[in-house]
């Protein structure tokens, strides 16, 4: 008999503390959390955040499907004022709002961006009640290929 090829797996020697953050809002109480513990680390680690919300596709806007500048106007004060607790840390972060689905654009972002950690509230505005990942950090979980952590938040 002979033996199964072991599986190969890719795994790094070691990771360097992170340089970048990425971190998604969306104004629900474990994107807070998250953002918050992002904060902490960032200062911790002299890493910057990157705070990212990913933006609906709302409206067809010459054939085609695009928020409209006022609906993105609108959106990038109620994001400043969910990063109000990011901002008052004192850590180096930027806020940036990118349409399509959340999880693939806080992927695309972490790319583009050489992030080095994505965090990740456990679930967001839109995650059924009861569920205990939302399909954002799910989708983070399966696909990136940085650490992701999700901050849990437990009403206990």
């Amino acid at each position: 008999m002979t033996d199964a090829p072991t599986p190969q797996r890719h795994v790094a020697a070691s990771y360097e503390r992170p340089r970048c953050i990425v971190v998604g809002v969306d104004g629900s109480v474990d994107a807070a959390h998250a953002m918050a513990w992002a904060a902490t680390l960032a200062s911790a680690v002299d890493a910057e955040v990157v705070a990212v919300h990913a933006v609906g596709l709302l409206s067809v806007i010459d054939g085609q499907v695009r928020p409209s500048d006022q609906v993105r106007d609108a959106l990038a004060r109620q994001v400043t004022e969910w990063a109000t607790p990011l901002i008052d840390s004192g850590a180096r972060h930027r806020i940036v709002l990118e349409d399509g689905p959340p999880g693939l654009v806080l992927l695309r972002v972490a790319e583009r961006e050489h992030a080095g950690l994505i965090v990740s509230g456990t679930r967001g505005l839109g995650s059924a009640d009861g569920a205990l990942l939302g399909s954002t950090s799910h989708h983070l979980l399966r696909f990136s290929r940085v650490p992701v952590v999700v901050v849990p938040h437990l009403d206990i």
